[in-house]
């Protein structure tokens, strides 16, 4: 048994490990490196949904990279975030269904996604001065390698371009109930970040993950050490939503039309369905001109399942 979360008793200058209670039977992993010297707290997050495994193994890396001694400053992780739907292999929990993505602040009262929100909003947000949630595209989808941020946040925007990852998507709004915008109702500027998935770590995946915490680290002056320069190669613009893409209308399999980040115009065709005789049921259509940024990599579609997100660039 881990001992119980208290971050006053973690003290300076040390490195723990600790369970945070949720309530009976549900508790979040939580790693603290504590510096010996004075400074900002970094709050980082991995495995909110249970299939996306490439923020986990950076945060296990990184912890174990980290001397308390040499820090101005804190890092605090909780690698598995939702741990029902990790142990389950889902994005979503097998206990209530619930997306933990989708639910901030949460309820203390409510099924476990929504007491989960609620602990983690109550009890790890308010220590942050910045956060960082490592997301990626799970066990269904394909996204690029990237970081997200709200563009009426300059200090988000500063961390963005900081974390070095090779696309850089600007928001000019956050949906409610998201991690980033519950650490935005708190006044910790937030950015989340994406990686091509599968259910798999791709090692160049998890290169940009690990270098981006300590870059970040760096830039918020955890950490000691000039920040290379590491402009991106590509910036988006636009609703990062992926819930409001284009929709599978019916059960099928699709075969995408497109590749992540090619340019489309309104109407390009982005994909086909067929059923399991190979005919054609259904097509889809790119609803504005703008770039793929998400596609359904998993050819069995189910009715209601995002299959293409397109979005613009950045000016």
């Amino acid at each position: 048994m881990m001992p119980e979360f208290d971050w006053e008793a973690a003290g300076a200058g040390r490195k723990g490990r600790y369970a945070l209670t949720v309530r009976e039977g549900l508790a979040l992993p939580v790693l603290v490196v504590r510096g010996a010297h004075a400074g900002p707290v970094l709050l980082v997050s991995a495995g909110v949904h249970g299939d996306e495994y490439e923020g986990i193994q950076a945060i296990f890396d990184v912890f174990e990279t980290l001397d308390p001694d040499r820090m101005h400053g804190s890092l605090i992780a909780t690698p598995v975030a939702n741990p029902p739907a990790f142990w389950n292999g889902t994005r979503v929990s097998p206990l209530d269904g619930g997306n933990l993505a989708r639910v901030f602040p949460g309820d203390a009262a409510g099924g476990p996604t929504q007491a989960i929100a609620w602990c983690f909003g109550q009890r790890l947000l308010p220590l942050a001065d910045f956060y960082l949630d490592l997301h990626s595209a799970g066990v269904k989808w394909l996204m690029p390698t990237l970081v997200g941020y709200h563009a009426g946040d300059p200090a988000a925007e500063g961390g963005a371009e900081a974390f070095g990852a090779p696309v850089i998507w600007r928001h000019e709004s956050i949906a409610p109930g998201r991690t980033v915008s519950a650490a935005a109702a708190r006044g910790v500027p937030g950015l989340y970040v994406e990686g091509r998935g599968a259910g798999r770590i791709h090692p160049d995946d998890l290169a940009v993950y690990r270098e981006g915490i300590l870059r970040l680290m760096r830039h918020l002056g955890i950490l000691e050490g000039a920040l290379a320069p590491r402009p991106p190669r590509l910036r988006l613009a636009g609703d990062g939503n992926i819930d409001e893409g284009v929709p599978a209308r019916q059960r099928g399999f699709l075969t995408p039309r497109v590749e992540l980040l090619q340019p489309v115009g309104a109407g390009d065709l982005l994909g086909t369905l067929h059923d399991e005789w190979g005919r054609r049921i259904d097509e889809f259509h790119a609803p504005r001109a703008g770039v793929v940024v998400l596609i359904h990599a998993c050819p069995l579609v189910e009715p209601g399942e995002p299959l293409f997100l397109i979005t613009g660039l950045a000016e």
